[in-house]
């Protein structure tokens, strides 16, 4: 049988494993952890509390049900998931309370009794939105921009009546504050340039279509949590024969002229036709190819923001917060400057809040919740982050607190922190960035490192630091992009 090699068990590598696997390949997986998910993994807290503890929005799950349909299994009887009612529940400084339901209608009817917005007005922008998104998407998302044949598709027709709409000359918050005057509802959909670590004040408009995955399509919910998700795949490609080795970090990616022959590990080399990497693009040059000449340009994009997280076990349940909840800052230009010029946390930052035991009860203990508490930082370039922890959290604690009412540090029973260096040294994510390189300017998509090698024949690249971008379905379709260009081997896999 042919074979492959994929570096990295992230969700894009999984993917391009189980994709490989029914492409007839005899396929390998070398993780440098002790297991799979790369961010996708979960873990527990002292007294019962089970967090997911990277990834934590469900969209389009039709990316993850296609894998089971392409290996000849029925989605459903392997994985299970539930659209979610309310999307988010929003918190604004001034007291005002919005609940984003999941119908784009009731959306909109609770923005106009909330924030006196006409309901005609922002289910227009919604409509225009969806509009958008399927003229453009298999064009952006789901072909290489890298590729002749993708400008010469018939879904480059749909593309090019849509451009001059998309915003491709204007920023995400020019855009949005020119359709609508409230700035809690400009400040409600700036938001979603976070989706892919980038600022609203830099970011291209096009960045405008991410609300459609939530609002016209639905936000989703595994059963399990997920960490699902990534058990599931990974539970398929072991029934496709896909071999999964863990502890086990390549070293090298070995070539002869100008192909990819295999990697070798502290184990032993394991030749292989095709080479996939799910490992963030950077240490992929740096550290895997170091012999090889490396896209300078494309390496060098600034870095998208990160994360800091703090995971609590809470002694008491908040029956006005919902799976996901945002508490807004005060002044949202402010909070980005902070992250992506002066590389720090500002003193009011906007802080998301996840608890999925509102939808998994056993993920606490019966009275308590668990809380995925996240504010949006620079990825890591030196700075103090032990103090950066401690302040942050004082921050968040007083923010939070004082939106409910209730004093939440005699709360904590148990507690965890990853900043940018521990996701930069768990994951190999350069810097701790979340997403690769940012989208701060209206050419970062097409500097994305593409999903192939054009130096080395039979490389390829998945995962947030290439094309499409950052994000489980972005993820996943990185996966198809990158194993499409592949050859189908000669053998045939029997699902």
């Amino acid at each position: 049988m042919a074979k492959a090699v994929v570096i990295g068990s992230g969700i894009g590598g999984i993917a391009a494993a189980i994709r490989l696997a029914v492409k007839g390949y005899k396929v390998t997986v070398l993780e440098a952890n002790a297991s799979f998910g790369g961010k996708m993994t979960q873990f527990t807290l002292p007294g019962g509390y089970r967090f997911d503890a990277g990834p934590s929005l469900f969209t389009l799950p039709h990316l993850v049900d296609e894998l089971f349909s392409l290996a000849g299994r029925t989605p459903q009887d392997h994985f299970r998931y539930q659209r979610l009612p309310i999307v988010t529940q929003y918190f604004w400084p001034d007291g005002t309370r919005l609940t984003a339901h999941a119908s784009a209608q009731e959306f909109a009817q609770e923005v106009e009794r909330k924030l006196g917005v006409p309901q005609q007005q922002l289910q227009q922008h919604l409509q225009k939105v969806a509009r958008l998104y399927h003229a453009t998407a298999h064009t952006f998302l789901h072909k290489s921009l890298h590729k002749l044949d993708t400008y010469l598709s018939a879904d480059v027709l749909k593309t090019l009546p849509a451009l001059p709409e998309l915003g491709l000359t204007t920023t995400m918050h020019a855009a949005n504050a020119r359709a609508f005057t409230d700035p809690r509802l400009v400040q409600l959909l700036d938001r979603y340039a976070t989706y892919n670590g980038s600022d609203p004040y830099q970011a291209p408009g096009t960045l405008n279509l991410i609300p459609h995955l939530e609002f016209n399509i639905g936000a989703f919910y595994p059963e399990g949590g997920i960490y699902a998700i990534a058990e599931s795949l990974v539970k398929l490609g072991e029934e496709l024969g896909v071999t999964f080795r863990y502890r086990e970090p390549v070293q090298e990616i070995l070539t002869q002229g100008s192909r990819a022959t295999g990697v070798r590990t502290a184990q032993g080399v394991y030749e292989a036709e095709t080479v996939v990497s799910n490992m963030d693009v950077v240490p992929t040059y740096r550290k895997l190819l170091p012999h090889q000449p490396a896209p300078e340009t494309t390496l060098r994009q600034p870095r998208s923001s990160s994360a800091l997280i703090y995971y609590w076990g809470m002694a008491r349940q908040f029956p006005e917060l919902d799976l996901h909840n945002i508490f807004f800052s005060q002044d949202y230009k402010r909070e980005f400057e902070h992250i992506f010029r002066k590389e720090t946390v500002a003193d009011d930052p906007t802080v998301y809040v996840n608890i999925t035991s509102k939808y998994t009860p056993s993920d606490a203990p019966d009275g308590h919740e668990n809380w995925f508490v996240m504010v949006n930082v620079p990825h890591n370039s030196g700075q103090d982050w032990e103090a950066l922890i401690q302040k942050t959290r004082e921050s968040v604690l007083r923010k939070v607190s004082q939106a409910l009412g209730v004093d939440l540090a005699p709360l904590i029973t148990a507690e965890r922190v990853w900043d940018p260096k521990g996701i930069e040294a768990d994951t190999s994510s350069f810097a701790g960035a979340l997403y690769g390189s940012s989208s701060n300017n209206r050419m970062a998509a097409f500097l994305r490192h593409p999903n192939f090698s054009g130096k080395l024949k039979g490389l390829y690249f998945v995962g947030g630091s290439v094309h499409p971008g950052g994000g489980i379905p972005l993820c996943l379709l990185s996966a198809k992009i990158a194993t499409d260009l592949v050859p189908a081997a000669s053998a045939t896999v029997t699902a």
